[in-house]
Parts: C-alpha cells; sequence; structure tokens
C-alpha cells in the first residue's frame, strides 16, 4: 500500500506534466522558427551587395526579405500569430524567386542554372523551406499552442 500510495500520481500531477512538455515543446518550436528566419534574414542581406550590382530591384527585394524576415522573427518573439503569417510569405517568396531565378530567370536577369548549389542559397532554401514546414504545423495546431508565448510566461 505505502509503494502504491508513493507511486501514484494525481490527475493535478498528470496535467501539470502535459502543460510542461506542451510549453517546452512550443516554446522550442518558436525558438526554431525564430532562429530559421533570422538565417534567412542574413544570408539575403549577406548577399544584398551582390544582388544590387545585378540590377536594383533584385538589390531592393534582398533588402525586403531581410527586414521581413527580421520583422516576422520578433513578431513571433512577441506571441503575434501575423509574424508566422509574414515568415511564410518571407520564406515563400524567397524560394519561388530561387527557383525563379535558376530556371526562367528574372526580369531583366538570365536563367542561372549553373547556380543551384551555391552554398549561401542552399543554407537559405534548408532555412526556408524548414521554417514553412513548421509555420504550417504551428498555425494549423490547436488555438493554445498558436498564442502560446515563446518566453518563460507564468499562465
Amino acid at each position: 500500500m505505502l509503494v502504491a500510495t508513493h507511486c501514484s500520481v494525481g490527475a493535478g500531477t498528470a496535467s501539470r506534466l502535459r502543460n510542461t512538455t506542451l510549453r517546452a515543446r512550443i516554446n522550442f518550436t518558436l525558438w526554431l522558427a525564430i532562429a530559421l528566419l533570422a538565417i534567412t534574414a542574413l544570408v539575403h542581406l549577406i548577399d544584398m551587395p551582390d544582388a544590387f550590382e545585378e540590377v536594383t530591384y533584385k538589390g531592393l527585394l534582398f533588402l525586403a526579405n531581410g527586414i521581413g524576415g527580421l520583422v516576422a522573427a520578433g513578431a513571433i518573439l512577441a506571441g503575434r500569430r501575423w509574424g508566422w503569417w509574414l515568415g511564410m510569405v518571407v520564406t515563400s517568396g524567397a524560394l519561388l524567386g530561387y527557383i525563379a531565378s535558376r530556371t526562367i530567370g528574372l526580369p531583366g536577369l538570365p536563367a542561372e542554372p549553373d547556380a543551384w548549389l551555391e552554398p549561401l542559397g542552399l543554407i537559405s532554401l534548408f532555412a526556408e523551406g524548414l521554417f514553412l514546414a513548421l509555420a504550417t504545423r504551428h498555425l494549423a495546431a490547436p488555438s493554445q499552442a498558436i498564442h502560446a508565448t515563446p518566453v518563460n510566461a507564468e499562465r
């Protein structure tokens, strides 16, 4: 009887454990999303001077991507749902631009079929694709997970 009493877990304890696990998973998802957006932004800001040399609008798109990625990351950090949507716009736009620039070309620029394996491009593709998968999963989750705050907030 002593062993059974000692090992039993009450409903309140099980609920707290579930909430702690959920909060840890949400925090990991949020911080990973923020890191992936920061990587995407950084890659585009690093490559921005070269993009401006090619054609001005491409440089401006890289600048907008960098700023948009950082704004989205900040919004996610602040617990704003629209940050996830902005991050999806930024990363999907970058992915589509990357594919278009290597296949059909961009306005005023020929296609670059030999540029598929550029290191910064691959890093960006990985971060953007992973963010899109993460954001899709996060936005499809129950509202409890979507509105949770990333910082160690007390409930």
